[in-house]
């Protein structure tokens, strides 16, 4: 490792140094460039844990800047093969969602974009420099039955038959695919939004909403401060297991205006104000964001925070990370919450709310939803404890 490292990059396994470094929207290939002239580097793995961690496109635009002498030929060619079939996925993928775009507008139907493509020309100036497999859409819980008209009419199926999305019950997204395709669209509701600590407005989302040039077109997308907010929720969701989404957070707040004390009060809104500290401290321990001073100095006074996003990156970084026991998921989902009643109560939720996956078969269409919330912890147990064996 090149000597007095950044104290984020001390104590880091070779192929985790690399990834940080192309994660940091800061860095140049400077600090790679002298590490590789003095370490041997096992390629196969690094390429693997690149995929695996969906940092494909940012370690290609970074590693093909050198020379062969410190990459070798074959690693490049592999490296821009991956760029190029994600480039072209995600041409596929812009123009099914111009079509979808355009058979909402004309059908009056407000919808917006989050994460995917508009998240990347947000985050790396290219819809191409993210690696995603669906598109992401928002529309009103009241607009969702007309939404999946549309979707049907536009040649796709629904993972949810139309009569249920009709009835009250909601999955845990709803999911559309496209038969003989690879095309995955899913749509979220303020009812889908259950990782949110507190209900979400998605009328105030589109009231503060905005545009997103990409490919010459404007497309309808979520406001900065909402965005960062929901990649931080949508992180602490997933425990921070890829370092993508640390990568997404560390881009969107370094390369984007963020407007800090709407930020805040959004947060606090949803109460989700923890969620969004851990996102911050990691994009900035483990990416090396830059925030405003002030700012900076607000997040680290969370030593709860701090303590936690240490915890993902031991976790992140760890030579064979053994899964995450229910229990444990348990804990983490209180502590990521903020406060003892507060985050009982948010697991609590979280635990006794089903989604498809819990409904009993042929309750799809049923009103009351009491012997799914009941059996849902059950089935978490069987979920996670078959992982843990």
């Amino acid at each position: 490792m090149p000597q007095n490292p950044s104290p984020r990059l001390q104590e880091v396994p070779i192929k985790w140094f690399i990834l940080f470094e192309c994660a940091n929207p800061n860095a140049g290939v400077g600090l790679i460039h002298e590490f590789l002239r003095m370490q041997t580097t096992n390629w196969p793995a690094l390429v693997e844990l690149a995929d695996e961690q969906g940092m494909l496109p940012l370690v290609t635009a970074r590693l093909v800047e050198l020379t062969e002498r410190l990459v070798p030929a074959k690693i490049k060619t592999q490296l821009t093969e991956a760029a190029r079939a994600q480039t072209l996925f995600t041409l596929s993928m812009t123009a099914e969602l111009f079509r979808i775009l355009d058979r909402f507008h004309r059908s009056n139907l407000e919808v917006l974009l989050t994460k995917g493509p508009v998240l990347s020309q947000r985050c790396y100036g290219d819809p191409g420099l993210r690696q995603f497999t669906d598109l992401d859409l928002i529309v009103c819980h009241r607009d969702i039955a007309q939404a999946a008209e549309l979707m049907l009419a536009l040649g796709y199926d629904s993972k949810i038959p139309l009569k249920t999305i009709q009835a009250t019950k909601f999955p845990g997204e709803y999911v559309f695919t496209k038969h003989g395709t690879n095309l995955l669209v899913e749509f979220h509701t303020e009812r889908t939004f259950r990782y949110h600590p507190r209900p979400l407005s998605v009328d105030k989302l589109f009231q503060q909403s905005t545009r997103v040039n990409f490919d010459g077109q404007d497309v309808p997308a979520l406001g900065i401060e909402d965005e960062l907010i929901l990649i931080c929720i949508h992180g602490a969701k997933h425990f921070w297991e890829r370092l993508m989404w640390i990568a997404d957070v560390a881009a969107l707040v370094s390369r984007q205006q963020v407007d800090w004390n709407r930020a805040m009060e959004i947060a606090r809104e949803v109460q989700a104000e923890r969620m969004l500290r851990i996102g911050l401290v990691l994009a900035m321990n483990i990416a090396g964001a830059n925030l405003p001073a002030p700012v900076a100095s607000r997040i680290r006074a969370d030593a709860a925070a701090v303590k936690i996003a240490e915890q993902i990156r031991q976790r992140l970084i760890a030579v064979k990370p053994t899964p995450l026991t229910l229990p444990r998921r348990a804990a983490f989902r209180v502590k990521m919450r903020g406060g003892l009643l507060t985050g009982v109560a948010y697991l609590l939720r979280l635990s006794l709310s089903p989604t498809e996956e819990d409904w009993q078969t042929g309750s799809e269409r049923s009103r009351s939803g009491l012997f799914d919330a009941i059996g849902r912890p059950f089935r978490l147990a069987r979920k996670y404890g078959r992982h843990q064996k």
